[in-house]
């Protein structure tokens, strides 16, 4: 039995693929969007956030013997609970996260976190587009909302609640791309053209989050990028392929099996 924290269109196919091996899994999802084609797949799935201690206890109640963590390479919070609900339950926890990519351009500058690009884009004003989604709109809103010569274009899924956030935040409806990816190059281009963009701002999600698209758009019109790097986490056992995955799985699995046998 397996506890699978899945929140990318990547660990949606190794959630998958190891329950085409024959694995018993919980997957577990933050909306009802995402969880469609997990269900399709004829996998249980759970929708919500989990705290540690909810891990811990779903853990135990459950008897999951892995919990692995497939969370958005962002998703900090979610990984931190995973880690600590796994510690508390005593069961091996394994990540699996895309690779991390490295951007060298004098076009892009690379941040520790939403704060320090949110500075940036004060100081640079202009055009800025943020393609980082809602959770983190309020930290760009509140400085670049208002600013003189400054204009802030979200981009975010078309769902209701980032709609009533940005009615919130004064993001003005025309300045609101509301789309759900994977966005084309030729797709960005015509979007940064549009809207004049003279600032664009992302988080260093890997290939399949679909930067390279979003970057290679951006600089080929010049335009200076803000790079968000990923969160410094600790996770111990960290994988960056679907094999490396599937082969501790089977490790840890086979050793609960021999334990309890």
């Amino acid at each position: 039995m397996i506890l699978f924290l899945a929140g990318t269109s990547d660990a949606r196919e190794l959630a998958i693929k190891l329950h085409q091996q024959g694995y018993e899994l919980l997957t577990t999802v933050v909306t009802e969007n995402a969880a469609k084609a997990l269900e399709e797949a004829g996998l249980r799935v759970h929708v919500g956030r989990l705290t540690a201690e909810d891990m811990a206890a779903k853990i135990k109640e459950e008897s999951f013997q892995v919990v692995v963590d497939a969370s958005h390479p962002f998703a900090e919070e979610a990984s931190k609970n995973a880690l600590a609900g796994a510690k508390s339950a005593g069961v091996p926890y394994i990540r699996y996260e895309r690779e991390s990519q490295s951007f060298e351009h004098e076009l892009v500058t690379v941040v520790e976190d939403y704060h320090q690009a949110a500075e940036i884009a004060v100081e640079k004003r202009g055009v800025v587009m943020l393609t980082t989604g809602s959770k983190t709109l309020p930290i760009f809103a509140e400085k670049l909302i208002g600013l003189p010569d400054t204009t802030l274009v979200a981009r975010m899924l078309p769902r209701l609640d980032n709609m009533e956030k940005c009615e919130q935040l004064g993001v003005e409806q025309k300045n609101i791309v509301a789309m759900q990816g994977p966005f084309s190059k030729e797709l960005n281009k015509a979007l940064y053209e549009h809207y004049q963009v003279t600032l664009m701002i992302t988080k260093e999600s890997g290939k399949v989050g679909a930067v390279d698209e979003k970057l290679e758009a951006a600089l080929e019109m010049g335009i200076e990028t803000v790079m968000i790097s990923r969160p410094k986490v600790n996770y111990g056992t960290l994988f960056s392929t679907y094999e490396g995955v599937l082969q501790q799985v089977d490790g840890f699995l086979k050793q609960s099996v021999m334990q309890t046998g």
